[in-house]
């Protein structure tokens, strides 16, 4: 199935219209579901395609097809090195206010960022205090005490994998006094650790999918 699902989206993804924005597009559609895509460290230093000794190759454009692949929006642009997560939080908040601002309703909007990216969206859920936007942990939280100012909103889901050793539940951040309007979160077990997110992997992106398109419907 793994296997399948890899060679369906490398045999598919040239031929789609999958709509991808590096920025907020200029005439939003109302009706559809935007994502905002953050993605990992690596890429800020090495690229779309960088591979790493650990944990293999991130196709970060193949995540993106993926994140596309049932009719959202996705927008998404590759960060400088050394970005700092605050103030490119700040960044997103603007994306998410332009994007309500040109008629986007709030609940059509959901941040996914993984492991650093994963950190900025939990930043933007800290700040952004609009309880109907959807966020997406994927291997976001560090194993290890929890940052006391940060705080989730909105509607949460959490994904993370089992063999990871740098990331772990968001659970623990989401029993905060100050709670989300919702959470849930998923364990996968790919046994490829923090890796498993490298690659539009069945486990994780049907599942994300189904959430973001269930809870828009």
């Amino acid at each position: 199935m793994k296997a399948w699902f890899l060679v369906l989206f490398a045999a598919v993804a040239p031929a789609c219209v999958a709509t991808v924005h590096t920025d907020v597009p200029t005439s939003p559609e109302p009706a559809k579901t935007y994502v905002i895509y953050l993605h990992g460290r690596i890429i800020e230093n090495a690229g779309p395609r960088p591979t790493d000794p650990r944990f293999g190759l991130y196709d970060y454009p193949a995540v993106l097809e993926a994140l596309a692949s049932r009719g959202a929006v996705v927008i998404s642009a590759q960060r400088p090195p050394d970005t700092d997560m605050d103030a490119y939080a700040g960044i997103v908040v603007t994306q998410i206010e332009e994007l309500i601002d040109r008629g986007v309703p709030p609940e059509n909007i959901v941040v996914a960022g993984f492991s650093k990216g994963g950190g900025i969206a939990i930043r933007v859920s800290s700040v952004l205090r609009r309880p109907q936007v959807r966020f997406v942990l994927l291997a976001a939280c560090p194993q290890g005490p929890i940052p006391t100012q940060l705080r989730l909103t909105g509607h949460v889901l959490s994904i993370y994998e089992t063999s990871d050793r740098l990331a772990g539940s968001c659970k623990p951040l989401a029993e905060q006094s100050e709670q989300p309007q919702s959470f849930n979160e998923i364990k996968i077990a790919t046994g490829k650790l923090h890796g498993a997110f490298y690659l539009p992997l069945v486990e994780w992106v049907e599942p994300l999918l189904d959430w973001v398109h269930r809870a828009s419907d």
